[in-house]
């Protein structure tokens, strides 16, 4: 479809919201978007209708079926209500759980949703304020509702919201609910949304949820004496204005420690995010003012959360006494080498036990797992997935479960990444290393020693509206179809590409099946060298994402930084022979 059909569409689609049963405001700036000399805005609001990928429905906010607005938020409502509907149409009473995080327009979404839901029979059980999305997912498997939905565009720029739809066990929603819900969305009319809300059917969680989650986090807790000793460990903590400001602390008290020094510019819950340009923890910017406040008092660990509360950054300081940002990759390791290593300590490991992590995760983390006797499954990028694996593994004893993009899950009472588990057990495991007069910098090195040295990086590019998408996808064909034969002078040796389910030797020509249900849009390349590639497009930004994964050798401690500046090298090299800088 070339740009003048595209634009006829548009308009087409754009006029229906000016005609149709929309809200005067929206109609007004519609009309704005038609009346604009330059189409892109009009044709990013009505190219496409927003879809659920890795993480739900998420986009810039505004008018339009490619934005989040009270329409699109009730479209997907009044879809899910009807297929829950019809799913547990013999059950007395079907309910679901509402949460929000701290961005603008959350609350009125949330309050959208809640009163579509009642308006079709269901129960809706909403917290009273802004809550950690680990929560609500706790809550969804405590309260036994049928489905959730929380508000957040997690970590995205302050231009976007989301919607995160989950099922009865408190995942995310996958295959076949997740298209039959977006079957159930595209067949709604805006005129069949019931936004009028049913408040005998609306009910609000507080206090009390959050004690029974927070008491819930402390069973996770393997290390209680070395608590007791460090209770005094000087934790700096920044919920980056969102919804973690009051019960990672809360949390960290409640495990015994005393001393949680906060940064008050970033505890005031904010959608605008005024101190940092992007409220990533995986960003090193974001960490700044927490950083600059650890080395003002001297303490031992800097932690942030994403305005959801569901992704960890952070920082320790190095054997040169400088403070680094611990990456995603390597909190992972960091968290299923102590897990494993405790439970192994106290007896707790049953010969039965697994760990999840994601394909495009360090490959130490399995060898972390393997070389310890506990199974290591591979699971697609998402917590739906490493959830899934827990939902089908309900005979085996769950340890954890991670990804690179700074998320984990401690516990399987939640069904998604839960960073204030993780900020308790994170305090936890620096506690530990203390009292034995390391931090946990020196863990990560002692690991290395122990299962070998890997270096990761992701990079990522963006490209936003039709034409950006229209390139990912063309960018993704040729390396599907145009694969290099080397890269930095390594040769390939295996291709993966997801959407096949097959594994590929191009020097040998043979094939294999690769062990999961469904496709997804992945290619990995592995090089002689030990290398690992691997190329998505995200499936909540506008994105294509480049992770590198490079192995050496590490002999000694004393060369663990000659090592990692060679494998930096290395990585520099492939961004190079791939073109990307």
């Amino acid at each position: 479809m070339n740009k003048t059909e595209i634009l006829k569409t548009v308009k087409e689609k754009a006029n229906i919201w000016l005609e149709g049963n929309y809200d005067q405001a929206t109609k007004n700036a519609v009309k704005e978007l038609l009346e604009q000399e330059d189409n892109t805005n009009l044709i990013d609001s009505f190219y496409k209708d927003l879809e659920f990928g890795t993480g739900g429905l998420r986009g810039k906010m505004g008018p339009g079926t490619n934005r989040m607005n009270i329409y699109t938020v009730g479209a997907a409502t009044q879809g899910l209500a009807n297929y829950l509907n019809k799913t547990f149409a013999g059950k007395n009473q079907i309910s679901v759980c509402i949460g929000y995080d701290c961005r603008n327009n959350s609350k009125l979404f949330s309050d959208t949703v809640a009163n579509i839901f009642s308006a079709n029979g269901i129960k809706a059980y909403i917290f009273e304020d802004l809550r950690p999305t680990p929560e609500m997912s706790f809550a969804i498997r405590h309260l036994g509702c049928q489905s959730g939905v929380i508000i957040t565009a997690s970590h995205n720029p302050k231009e976007y919201n989301g919607y995160k739809a989950y099922w009865e066990d408190g995942s995310q929603l996958i295959p076949p609910h997740d298209k039959n819900v977006i079957t159930e969305v595209k067949s709604v009319k805006v005129e069949e949304i019931k936004f009028e809300g049913n408040s005998d059917l609306i009910e609000v969680l507080g206090s009390e949820m959050d004690q029974l989650y927070l008491d819930t986090v402390k069973t996770l807790s393997l290390s209680p004496e070395a608590i007791k000793n460090q209770k005094d460990l000087k934790i700096v903590f920044t919920p980056l204005h969102g919804t973690t400001v009051k019960l990672v602390p809360a949390s960290l008290k409640n495990y015994g420690f005393e001393n949680i020094i906060h940064i008050p510019e970033q505890d005031v819950v904010d959608g605008n995010f005024p101190t940092v340009w992007s409220a990533n923890p995986e960003e090193p910017e974001a960490l700044k003012m927490a950083i600059d406040k650890a080395e003002a008092i001297d303490a031992d660990l800097v932690m942030a959360c994403d305005p959801d509360g569901d992704r960890l950054g952070i920082s320790v300081k190095n054997d040169k006494e400088e403070w680094e940002i611990i990456n995603g990759n390597q909190t992972a390791l960091i968290f299923t080498y102590y897990l494993i290593k405790r439970r192994r300590e106290l007896g707790l490991l049953t010969g039965n036990d697994y760990v999840v992590k994601t394909i495009v995760t360090t490959e130490l983390f399995k060898e972390v797992a393997e070389k310890n006797n506990v199974q290591c499954f591979d699971a697609y990028t998402g917590f739906k997935w490493i959830a899934d694996i827990v939902r089908k593994n309900q005979d085996k004893n769950y340890i954890g479960g991670g990804e690179e993009s700074f998320g984990y899950m401690p516990g399987d009472f939640t069904r998604d990444k839960d960073a204030v588990s993780s900020c308790s057990i994170m305090a936890e495991i620096a506690a530990w290393a203390k009292d034995q007069d390391k931090n946990l910098f020196d863990i990560l090195k002692e690991i290395y020693i122990e299962y070998g040295y890997s270096k990761e990086k992701m990079i990522y590019i963006v490209r936003e509206g039709l034409e950006g998408s229209q390139e990912i996808n063309q960018m993704m064909h040729d390396y599907r179809f145009n694969t290099p034969s080397e890269i930095n002078g390594s040769a390939m040796v295996l291709i993966k590409d997801y959407t096949t389910r097959k594994a590929a030797n191009p020097i040998t020509g043979e094939t294999t099946d690769l062990d999961f249900e469904t496709t997804a849009d992945v290619l990995q390349f592995y090089l002689e060298d030990g290398t690992k590639i691997s190329v998505r497009p995200s499936g909540t930004e506008p994105k294509i994402k480049y992770y590198f994964e490079v192995r050496e050798e590490l002999k000694s401690l004393e060369d663990f930084y000659a090592t990692e500046d060679r494998a930096n090298k290395k990585i520099e090299g492939i961004v190079r022979s791939l073109k990307l800088n």
